[in-house]
């Protein structure tokens, strides 16, 4: 098993299903609500828990119900939540609108993420012993940064999803081994429209990129090699929510068994594929025997 620890978010995703998404000042009728953990943090925490890694998480959730159900959600999925704060007052939440092609919109908001600017004691120590670390952008940077630069310090693989999309200091990304943008992050990030031109510019900052494409799959750039694109399986999307998400906590599982990069991205595209066939983030994340079956298939 790979050992990874997630320093990152922790939320509840309050969830509207509706035929289509309403517009500025427009009121929809949705067809059904949901309350599912989620937060990009955990979501990968979770996927590369069922993926067969070995995780901890690094995070922080409110003494409310909330923060209950999250921790247990977590500790269900094989996460090792030793390192995961309890603040005073609410748990981050994420209120999500799903229409009936799979696409989503998604408005976060923070609550006890907020209180994780900083590593505790022992945190440097969960990072030293892992061989991966995974950051999101969902806490505080400063929490990002510590963390990026504490795994730099003990040799331990980064892996860095820029999401929400924002400017990122150099310090950052110079402790950053792998960045996983979709393309409106690596747009917003480069101001290039056409993928393979975003994920060139960012290896001026960065040792290697894999900017995802959703159903077009994802592609793959590094210094001194030619870009490499992998297909994504073709599957009909219920629920985008999470896929993202899946596929580096898979991606992270693969590359810490020592895959090489061209498998380990089918195996993480086959994680994805599995995840958008299902509602919900956390709880449509695929097992590692179905993710074997699908990439054998």
């Amino acid at each position: 098993m790979t050992d990874i620890v997630v320093l990152g978010s922790t939320n509840m995703d309050l969830v509207t299903y509706v035929e289509k998404a309403p517009q500025r000042g427009e009121t929809v009728t949705g067809r059904d609500f949901r309350t599912i953990p989620g937060g990009k943090g955990a979501n990968q925490a979770i996927a590369a828990a069922r993926a067969g890694g070995l995780v901890s998480m690094i995070g922080a959730v409110g003494n409310d119900a909330f923060g209950t159900r999250l921790r247990a959600n977590l500790e269900h999925s094989g996460v090792d939540t030793d390192d995961l704060r309890t603040a005073e007052g609410a748990s981050g939440t994420a209120h999500i609108v799903v229409d009936d092609e799979g696409g989503n919109a998604i408005v976060v908001i923070p609550g006890a993420n907020g209180t994780l600017d900083h590593l505790s004691p022992g945190d440097e120590g969960v990072i030293a012993a892992a061989g991966t670390l995974l950051l999101q952008l969902e806490i505080p940077l400063p929490a990002v940064l510590a963390g990026a630069q504490a795994a730099r310090r003990h040799d331990v693989r980064t892996i860095l999803t820029p999401s929400p999309a924002q400017s990122l200091p150099r310090e950052l990304l110079a402790s950053v081994d792998l960045l996983v943008p979709n393309e409106h992050e690596a747009t917003a990030l480069t101001g290039r429209t056409d993928p393979r031109e975003a994920a060139t510019v960012l290896l001026d900052q960065v040792p290697e990129v894999v900017v995802t494409l959703g159903a077009a799959g994802s592609l793959y750039v590094t210094r001194g090699a030619e870009p490499l694109t992998v297909p994504a399986p073709k599957v009909t999307a219920v629920d985008s929510t999470g896929a993202g998400d899946t596929f580096v906590g898979a991606l992270a599982v693969a590359l810490g068994e020592g895959r090489p990069m061209p498998d380990a991205l089918k195996w993480a595209a086959a994680a994805a594929a599995l995840s958008v066939q299902r509602e919900g983030a956390s709880v449509a994340m695929p097992y590692r025997p179905e993710i074997e079956e699908a990439y054998a298939s």
